[in-house]
């Protein structure tokens, strides 16, 4: 990583921590795991008439450090995250500038992100369409549901990144539905699938600019849940608790050391 990227990276990490402490929320450790994927996403992939869905809605406050650094939000916007009479509720909402659709129920991003693609493929327009889901998502049968149909009408301008940090709300996700062999499942649905370390932003780069796939393409992007603070690595406490002041502090101070 660089140290433009670390930068961008430590900062928003940062808030992350700071805004869940200050608005006594969820899913810090799923907002954690996405940092590198948004990164990229708005940083190098993303075009002007390109569409991002977060289909993992829980995770929105990733997101909306992501949309402050890109300018789409203000500071004093930022910090009313969680507050009385926000616009930046705890589930990721369209009424925030720069969000492409609301989602906070799981499996009902992916059918949207393959609507518009449709919508873009059967005007002849070059728009791509991006979605980031969650790999407890997976259970959601309107996921594999919409596979089917994306591959059935080569949706060749739809692009999954699968967030697979391997946790869900109640648990290791192989205790609950096992998914493994992922890619072996993704490929019978008709897709192109690559797999990366999703907290490698040049890996996550080279994956998503691959070119001249006529079908959609899906990314397993392997994450930690948590990622950046030891304490909540692989610890699904944390995607429920908030930090009291003594973990907040603990948490900056190894963001800081990890991302110096």
């Amino acid at each position: 990583m660089n140290k433009k990227d670390q930068k961008f990276i430590k900062r928003i990490r940062t808030n992350i921590l700071k805004l869940t402490f200050s608005a006594k929320s969820s899913h810090i450790g799923s907002s954690l795991s996405i940092v590198e994927i948004l990164y990229t996403l708005y940083f190098n992939i993303l075009k002007k008439n390109d569409r991002f869905i977060l289909s993992k809605g829980h995770a929105a406050l990733a997101l909306y450090c992501i949309l402050y650094e890109k300018g789409f939000i203000t500071y004093n916007v930022l910090n009313t995250y969680g507050q009385d009479g926000t616009r930046l509720m705890a589930h990721v909402s369209h009424k925030v500038k720069g969000v492409e659709f609301s989602t906070g129920s799981l499996g009902h991003g992916l059918p949207v992100a393959v609507g518009k693609a449709l919508y873009f493929k059967t005007n002849n327009k070059k728009n791509k369409v991006y979605v980031v889901i969650s790999d407890g998502e997976l259970n959601e049968g309107s996921t594999w549901e919409s596979l089917l149909f994306a591959s059935h009408h080569k949706l060749h301008n739809l692009n999954i990144i699968l967030d697979n940090n391997k946790i869900q709300s109640m648990g290791p996700v192989k205790n609950i539905i096992k998914l493994e062999p992922l890619k072996n499942k993704f490929e019978s649905f008709g897709a192109k699938v690559f797999r990366c370390n999703g907290h490698n932003i040049k890996d996550l780069k080279k994956k998503l600019l691959i070119k001249n796939i006529k079908k959609p393409k899906i990314i397993i992007a392997d994450t930690i849940k948590g990622k950046g603070v030891s304490f909540m690595e692989n610890n699904n406490l944390w995607h429920y608790k908030n930090p009291n002041i003594k973990q907040l502090n603990q948490a900056l101070k190894e963001i800081n050391k990890n991302y110096a």
